[in-house]
């Protein structure tokens, strides 16, 4: 019981950390596309390459293993590779996303909610950045 629920602390938790990054040192140029998106899409291509080619699969798969986006707990709930390919699918939108938020595009809030939504809970930070974005423009 300890392990599921200090796992699950981590994986809701670790977001926070590119929030205070950007809080501290989003001041920097590009702060908002390197904190809140770039390395949360860094931190799913490693996360998605490790479990899909190193994570020992255990048999019959468990739901309360270690997963920090909704897909990769399907991937370890159920170690269909379809997960992993959506996964690397939701991280190639992040690069999009990055790109976008660095070139500062007019669309580019509407990118930040959709791989925050897409990559929760570790787009949690970028969720926020779209969510101030569209709430900033719309007034």
């Amino acid at each position: 019981m300890t392990y599921t629920i200090g796992i699950w602390l981590w994986v809701f938790c670790f977001p926070a950390l590119f929030l205070a990054g950007y809080r501290r040192y989003g001041d920097l140029n590009r702060g908002t596309a390197v904190w809140l998106v770039g390395l949360p899409t860094i931190a799913m291509l490693g996360w998605t390459t490790y479990c899909r080619f190193f994570w020992p699969n255990l048999y019959p798969p468990t739901w309360n293993a270690p997963a920090y986006t909704f897909v990769c707990w399907l991937y370890c709930s159920t170690y269909d590779v379809l997960w992993t390919n959506t996964a690397y699918v939701i991280a190639l939108f992040g690069i999009v996303t990055t790109i976008l938020v660095m070139r500062h595009r007019d669309t580019d809030q509407y990118a930040l909610l959709g791989f925050g939504f897409l990559a929760l809970p570790l787009g949690l930070p970028a969720l926020y950045e779209g969510y101030r974005r569209v709430t900033r423009i719309g007034t």
